[in-house]
């Protein structure tokens, strides 16, 4: 088997671990193989792809699509992020708790997001390029972001400067979604 969950980080949100071949000319990996990802529980259609790219600090999110949830199959292709996951469903056990977790391209691994999380990651390294599958299209009517450096989520982020788009900065605090949860 080639995939394999190494680790639950938070109620759904899943860590993959993946094969890597190495030799001389440097190395192969399956990024996505439907089969095995049926076969740890991810029995959904994936059809978009996004890939962003971040330099140093940058920080991004936290974002959701509440109109077609998407859920997420994350890697890290080049550099490192811390990457964070928010709970927003209202009637999860875990509601309103995160999970940060460590990736980068030295360690071959994936991480399932289910729909109903928040996502965002701040960039540790240079540069770092994210790759993510998307179980639904963008829809910019149905998005949603919260404030990622509201203090009452308690995130530590892994810079002491943070970079944040325009969006980002003027995102709904943690309070305000609370009042009108969409999930």
């Amino acid at each position: 088997m080639a995939m394999r969950v190494t680790d639950e980080l938070l109620n759904g949100v899943l860590l993959i671990e993946i094969d890597r071949y190495r030799d001389e000319r440097g190395y192969f990996e399956e990024l996505y193989h439907a089969d095995e990802l049926r076969g740890l529980g991810i029995h959904t259609p994936f059809v978009q792809d996004n890939h962003s790219r971040s330099t140093a600090g940058v920080v991004r999110g936290l974002h959701y699509q509440h109109t077609e949830p998407q859920g997420k199959l994350l890697t890290v292709l080049q550099g490192a992020i811390q990457l964070v996951e928010l709970d927003l469903r209202a009637g999860s056990a875990t509601f309103g708790r995160h999970v940060s977790v460590m990736l980068s391209d030295e360690r071959p691994q994936l991480v399932w997001i289910p729909p109903g999380f928040a996502n965002g990651f701040c960039c540790v390294s240079d540069v770092a390029d994210v790759l993510y599958k998307c179980t639904s299209y963008y829809n910019a009517s149905g998005e949603g972001s919260i404030d990622p450096l509201d203090p009452d989520l308690g995130i530590t982020w892994d810079t002491s400067a943070p970079i944040l788009s325009t969006k980002d900065r003027t995102a709904s605090s943690w309070t305000s979604y609370t009042e009108r949860p969409t999930f």
